[in-house]
């Protein structure tokens, strides 16, 4: 329907378009909130620069990488270090909190709205900011739960305590072997519940997310929605860009909003329908 080579990017001045989202937040009737990494960095959580530094020093030495995207990829010489990297890596991106407060002041506007959330983002920000889990879909995971490496189950499994004792117990970049993640039903190693190929567990937890978010999906869909497009880029556009641009072109009374710095555009044929702010997210909402 829409071409990605024919996208439109705002000619309106930047106040002018930070206005007219106001108002489109103030005038809707549910606000539909997709999330992608680049709200995420505008939080604070980036993966490189100090944050690495500070907490992934030694494994750049041995290792030679510069960023936790990247450390996330290396083949470590054993499992020991393999979680030790990862127990580290989940500490600072999912139990700590978010350097900047984005995420709390998205919160403040819509907590009062008829929102959900869909994102592809699996740090939990959204519910640790107090957002209502039952109105949230994390498509891709989540950094908090393990699943079996086979997977033997279509379950997860929490992951918060033996993840601090990992943190708390290592050293010289090795965790006990006893403390080494495995499947309680057929004894294989855990790993991350990261959709990162078709071993990724759906559970049932995922799937009713998923009913309610397309159920929210269709009893507003002749509303005056709100469709406000986070840090989403072109990694996997069809969870939340495609979709909200339909959406959006199928409900004369939706509006498409994108904040993103450096790519926020919209198909030609919901102009008159859509928002675009390049910028980062922090700094717009702050105006508000």
């Amino acid at each position: 329907m829409f071409s990605r080579m024919e996208l439109t990017k705002s000619t309106r001045m930047y106040s002018d378009e930070v206005e007219r989202l106001k108002e489109a937040l103030a005038a809707a009737d549910a606000v539909v909130i997709g999330a992608g990494a680049g709200l995420s960095t505008s939080a604070g959580f980036t993966y490189s620069g100090e944050r690495f530094h500070q907490h992934f020093a030694d494994f750049e030495d041995k290792y030679g990488f510069h960023d936790m995207y990247s450390g996330a990829f290396c083949r470590y010489d054993t499992p020991e270090e393999h979680w030790a990297y990862w127990s580290r890596f989940i500490m600072v991106n999912r139990y700590m909190d978010a350097p900047k407060p984005v995420y709390k002041e998205i919160f403040e506007l819509v907590k009062d709205k008829d929102y959900f959330v869909i994102t592809t983002n699996v740090d939990h920000c959204f519910q640790k900011a107090g957002f209502d889990k039952m109105r949230l879909f994390y498509t891709q995971g989540d950094y908090g739960l393990f699943q079996c490496s086979q997977p033997c189950c279509q379950e997860t499994f929490e992951n918060e305590d033996i993840i601090r004792q990992m943190v708390e117990r290592q050293r010289d970049m090795r965790v006990p072997s006893e403390l080494l993640p495995v499947c309680p039903h057929c004894g294989k190693p855990m790993t991350m519940n990261l959709r990162s190929d078709n071993r990724f567990v759906e559970d049932e937890g995922w799937h009713l997310a998923a009913e309610r978010y397309e159920n929210f999906l269709r009893t507003r869909k002749n509303l005056c929605v709100l469709f406000l497009e986070l840090g989403v880029g072109y990694n996997t556009p069809g969870i939340i860009k495609y979709p909200f641009w339909q959406l959006t072109a199928q409900n004369p009374k939706a509006i498409y909003a994108c904040i993103n710095y450096g790519e926020a555009g919209c198909p030609k044929e919901i102009a008159h329908q859509s928002i675009c702010i390049d910028g980062d997210i922090g700094k717009v909402f702050s105006c508000f």
